[in-house]
């Protein structure tokens, strides 16, 4: 089960320097574990999931 959430960096500043937000989308893992920047491929993200659940 994968649980998703979006946030507008600009609205909430602190989250987004927490997480050095630079661009959107930027997707963030498991507390970064793992990230995708960009509008990456299925396949991709996917893969970025399943290295971050690994660690």
């Amino acid at each position: 089960m994968i649980l998703a959430e979006g946030v507008e960096a600009t609205e909430f500043s602190a989250l987004a320097n927490q997480y050095a937000i630079s661009g959107v989308p930027d997707t963030v893992i498991n507390n970064d574990a793992g990230r995708a920047l960009g509008a990456v491929p299925e396949a991709q993200l996917l893969a970025e999931v399943r290295r971050a659940v690994e660690k």
